[in-house]
């Protein structure tokens, strides 16, 4: 008897974790993988953040804590500190109580969380949500998930290696008032470029004047410019200017808990009621679909950011990270200028945090991957932390040879 689901079609591997098996199912001594987005250090390996292994240290040995299930919006101390993390300890909002957090899956869960409660209770049914042009995959495939209709903002600007604020502010003015616009805050995955502060002046300008609900994605938070206040310019700069939003944040990058899946959405509205009636109704429905959030994560996490000490040398290890990659930067533009390789290159330390969008074509990445056993995305975008000082000269001369010969 056939099974009911002989009929079901396979479905495509995810293209990073597809890029990953292909990395290391290859034997070649000089293969570089620049595909993953996780951080590695100068020996091409994963980090442990030394303020974790301290954090880990101290809840592996607290005989207070127990295995016991967490309330449905996660541990309080860790929402709590993850919405004064993205908002400022001075935040308006927080101090008027009309903030609200919800623990979720990493950043992932996040913005699925918030996607779900939109599809659910935006009044503007039928609003679509915009996402940049490019962004991260998941997201088209997240708000299509939960039946939201997606289109896209221009972001990228081919010509420069930059922003293409005037087609982004141009799909802004035209979108249908009350539009849901899903905006990176900072370290634009995959690009690598972000809006000055004047320009996010001018995206606030229009988004309040049409009325469009924000949801911003932060995934690298402290982990793009060094500076944890830097990084969140954006969202409390939306902050002060009143609008109601949903922030999804992740803490795989900045904290290196890519397994643990600590994340957070933080909601900020216009009144403490609104606010609890969202977190009952966000409560209701991860309810249904986790239960509660995992534990030890968000324990580390809230650990951390709740202690002085811990966060100052937190603060540290985040820069230490951020240097090396602001570093390696520096070195992959410095060699490409002495080859002289063709074209102008200076978005490479123009852009920040993991990703840079390097400009290379698709027939150019698939001769890296060949003939030189380099790993990046068909897009050309290359996660900085994959380079090192042992293999960048290596991928910098590869890249001449591609772009001047293919």
């Amino acid at each position: 008897m056939a099974s009911v689901f002989v009929n079901v079609a396979g479905a495509p591997e995810d293209v990073i974790f597809a890029l990953t098996s292909s990395y290391k199912a290859d034997t070649d001594s000089r293969k570089v993988n620049l595909g993953v987005g996780a951080y590695r250090t100068e020996e091409g390996k994963p980090w442990v953040l030394p303020v974790v292994k301290k954090a880990d240290h101290i809840l592996v040995n607290d005989d207070n804590l127990d295995h016991e299930y967490l309330p449905i919006l996660g541990l309080e101390s860790f929402r709590k500190a993850s919405a004064k993390l993205i908002l400022g300890a001075d935040s308006k909002a927080i101090a008027e109580g009309r903030v609200g957090a919800a623990q979720c899956i990493s950043g992932t869960g996040a913005v699925f969380t918030g996607a779900q409660f939109l599809s659910r209770h935006y009044p503007i049914k039928g609003a679509s949500c915009y996402i940049s042009r490019p962004t991260w995959a998941n997201h088209r495939a997240i708000f299509e998930g939960v039946g939201i209709p997606v289109k896209e903002y221009p972001y990228w600007n081919a010509e420069t290696k930059g922003l293409d604020l005037t087609g982004m502010l141009a799909t802004m003015e035209s979108a249908p008032s009350g539009s849901i616009f899903l905006i990176h805050p900072c370290a634009h995955n995959p690009t690598g470029v972000d809006p000055t502060p004047d320009q996010w002046k001018q995206i606030a300008d229009v988004m309040e004047r049409k009325g469009h609900f924000t949801f911003f994605d932060c995934a690298y938070q402290g982990f793009a410019s060094g500076s944890l206040d830097k990084d969140a310019y954006s969202v409390r700069y939306f902050v002060e200017r009143g609008f109601e939003m949903f922030v999804a944040q992740s803490f795989s990058k900045n904290f290196g808990l890519y397994g643990e899946r600590a994340g957070n959405l933080t909601i900020v509205t216009k009144t403490s009621e609104v606010k609890n009636k969202i977190e009952s109704q966000i409560a209701k429905a991860q309810r249904a679909v986790i239960s509660n959030p995992p534990a030890y994560g968000s324990r580390l996490v809230s650990l951390v950011l709740n202690d002085e000490k811990l966060h100052s040398e937190w603060e540290q290890n985040l820069s230490s990270m951020a240097n090396r990659i602001i570093d390696m930067r520096q070195v992959l533009f410095d060699e490409l200028t002495r080859l002289g390789t063709p074209g102008k290159w200076n978005h490479i330390v123009d852009q920040i945090g993991m990703f840079s969008f390097t400009g290379l074509k698709q027939p150019q990445v698939k001769v890296l991957k060949e003939k030189y056993h380099v790993y990046l995305t068909d897009n050309g975008r290359i996660s900085m932390a994959g380079l090192n000082s042992k293999n960048v000269k290596y991928f910098a001369a590869a890249v001449d040879d591609v772009v001047r010969n293919h």
